[in-house]
């Protein structure tokens, strides 16, 4: 693992920032204990109803670093609007590129968190084969924008983004899409799950399919695992790690989702790839440690004494 020097870490400046993805509204509950067995019990300890998804996480926490977010994504429907759209736009957040879609219920969620669990329950399939309830790219955002994030999620509107991003110079940040994807290949990073891996290249040795992105892709490739070790690699560059730290977890709810946001403020404030992997590490740690994330996002501070500590 790499060491970087902590001031790197909160000295980046404020961007604008475009993110085009999945926005939920999400009703959480977490539960007493862990996740119960088939016909168990479990006691809800609390209750919290929040904007979320791989969007609106990102923007939350970049928001909260001070960034100028813009998203774009789903319709809001009439169970979500009132809470997706003021809960993000009190926190700085760029809400009106999202279309309201009044004879649409919007795209919500349930998520249990039990333990260092959480369980996601939806209806994605059954929006994804619907009629289609989601924005096309704002290319004047993109044009505004110093870097973008996008989800691969929305097919064709999705690829549109890189092609745009593409043609303007403008760097992005993606996540869980294939090697071969156009989103892929030219992005100035890519952040691959592990529960993407284990979907997509079941039984795979992780470090052949992290050359199998890089040999394909410009930028950074990061491989995430939940708690285990995390690998990233550039081209024909070294394959090169990042041990997760060590927290105590309260709810992974969001952590891979800010993680991708950690990546994104360090591409623009100048981090290396290692600074940005340990940046994102911590991040994602942070979060863990906080529920729900969305109403007490970790500050760069926070992220900032828990690589001090690790360092010292």
């Amino acid at each position: 693992m790499t060491n970087c020097p902590v001031a790197s870490f909160t000295t980046g400046r404020a961007a604008p920032i475009y993110l085009y993805g999945m926005i939920v509204y999400s009703t959480i509950h977490r539960l007493g204990g862990d996740y119960p067995e088939a016909d168990g019990y479990a006691e809800i300890a609390e209750t919290h109803r929040v904007p979320g998804g791989e969007t609106g996480n990102a923007a939350l926490v970049l928001a909260h670093w001070g960034h100028r977010v813009k998203v774009g994504g789903p319709f809001l429907g009439r169970e979500t609007r009132d809470g997706v759209a003021p809960f993000l736009g009190r926190r700085g957040i760029d809400c009106s590129g999202l279309h309201y879609d009044e004879g649409f219920e919007g795209v919500r969620d349930l998520v249990l968190v039990g333990g260092s669990t959480r369980t996601v329950f939806g209806a994605f399939g059954r929006y994804f084969r619907g009629p289609k309830r989601w924005s096309p790219p704002d290319e004047g955002a993109i044009a505004a924008a110093d870097i973008v994030g996008v989800d691969p999620f929305f097919g064709a509107e999705s690829g549109r983004v890189a092609e745009i991003c593409a043609a303007m110079g403008k760097p992005w940040v993606t996540i869980d899409c294939p090697p071969d994807s156009p989103l892929h290949r030219q992005s100035a990073a890519t952040v691959v799950s592990g529960e993407y891996l284990r979907g997509e290249f079941p039984g795979q040795d992780a470090r052949q399919v992290l050359r199998r992105y890089s040999a394909v892709g410009r930028g950074l490739v990061v491989l995430t695992s939940g708690a285990r070790e995390i690998l990233y690699a550039r081209g024909d560059g070294e394959v090169r790690s990042q041990a997760p730290y060590p927290v105590a977890v309260k709810s992974t709810l969001g952590a891979g989702d800010t993680f991708r946001a950690g990546v994104i403020h360090g591409i623009i404030s100048g981090m290396d790839d290692a600074q940005t992997v340990q940046f994102a590490a911590a991040t994602a740690a942070m979060v863990c440690t906080r529920f729900p994330m969305a109403l007490d996002p970790p500050g760069l501070d926070d992220i900032a004494a828990l690589i001090a500590g690790r360092q010292s």
